[in-house]
């Protein structure tokens, strides 16, 4: 029997774009779709740049959708490059009709968690990876904007390394599962040091926010450098609705400098959400390395609550430098366990969130 030309379709429409986040149909991405007799089937998809670093994405999933229609014997999947003119209407169409010179690309709703930290050396990068893995494994959709521009490191820690895709003005951010992610990193070769001034720091991070298609988030986690130098400002400004998480180890000398990163952030207009306790002890013993108290007296400083103390733990150290997050390599891990708990916390204290049943008055 001689496959349905419209079923195919159909089932091209659960054919999602791993970066874009979007069906093939949806996106006009479609170009062509032959069907022979002996239920031969090829279709032709555009893509917005040649040599697409995701094409086995597709080829999975026309190849799975498709070869499930009734008649269809064989798939054959074809790529094809978008003209400048369908370039500039899926642009137009990711962008909802909006301008391109807007300010922030996020949406309204999308909730924006920049963690910070007063110094460097208290994990904030490792912690803002293994975070946003957690929060995507509780359904929410999550991108990572990699703010410490000097130190960047999250493409590391995250395993990724392919670089973004411009389409017109408009850049699509590489992704990894579920996760979008953006830094500078992404534009530099191999190692090489940033050596840029404030003026062009404050550009490039409002490039990643305006020119980036971060799509339909619910929550972006910003990876603050520590201190409280021109990137933390800039950030600041551009972001001036963002939440601030304030992490620390328990040493008084690391709670006390997290103090001026929490106060820098409440004067650019940030509401402090929390602070964490960063290697509080020593995973499987409870030894405190580095003595106790420091996150519960930040807490106590800057007004907010303690919302996790996460442990010590060489298997967080490993997973990073291979590229993974502790919730993949070790997911029973007590140090797993206490990052899916904070990303429990922060889901549920999102705004206008109930977090506790009310009593109903008569």
């Amino acid at each position: 029997m001689r496959p349905d030309r419209d079923a195919i379709l159909k089932a091209l429409e659960q054919v999602i774009d791993p970066e874009l986040r979007r069906p093939v149909t949806e996106l006009d991405m479609v170009r062509d779709v032959l069907v022979d007799d002996d239920g031969a089937v090829s279709v032709t998809i555009a893509l917005t740049v040649a040599g697409c670093p995701l094409r086995h994405s597709f080829e999975e999933q026309v190849g799975r959708f498709v070869g499930e229609v009734e008649g269809v014997t064989s798939v054959r999947l074809g790529f094809d490059v978008m003209t400048p003119e369908e370039k500039a209407a899926l642009v137009t169409r990711l962008r909802g009709g909006a301008p391109a010179d807007r300010t922030i690309s996020l949406l309204p709703t999308t909730r924006v968690v920049a963690i910070a930290s007063g110094k460097g050396g208290v994990g904030k990068s490792t912690l803002t990876a293994n975070l946003a893995y957690a929060l995507s494994a509780l359904g929410e959709q999550v991108g990572v904007l990699d703010g410490d521009v000097y130190g960047h490191s999250i493409p590391h820690m995250l395993g990724v390394h392919q670089k973004p895709v411009a389409v017109d003005d408009m850049i699509v951010p590489p992704v990894r599962g579920d996760l979008k992610l953006m830094s500078i990193g992404f534009f530099l070769e191999e190692n090489a040091p940033i050596m840029w001034r404030g003026p062009m720091l404050h550009r490039a991070l409002e490039q990643f926010l305006s020119d980036v298609h971060w799509g339909e988030l619910d929550t972006l986690l910003v990876d603050m450098p520590p201190g409280t130098g021109d990137v933390a400002m800039s950030l600041g400004q551009l972001l001036p609705r963002a939440e601030a998480l304030v992490v620390t180890t328990p040493q008084p000398a690391a709670q006390q400098v997290a103090v001026r990163a929490a106060q820098m952030a409440v004067k650019t207009g940030m509401r402090v959400t929390g602070a964490v306790e960063n290697m509080s002890y020593l995973a499987g013993t409870g030894q405190e390395l580095f003595g106790s108290g420091g996150g519960q007296a930040l807490a106590d400083e800057i007004g907010t609550s303690l919302l996790a103390r996460i442990p010590l733990d060489p298997v967080l150290r490993e997973a990073a430098d291979d590229g993974r997050t502790v919730l993949e390599a070790a997911p029973e891990s007590e140090t797993a366990q206490a990052i899916s708990a904070l990303a429990e916390t922060l889901a549920g204290s999102r705004a206008g969130t109930i977090r506790k049943q009310l009593t109903v008055l008569s």
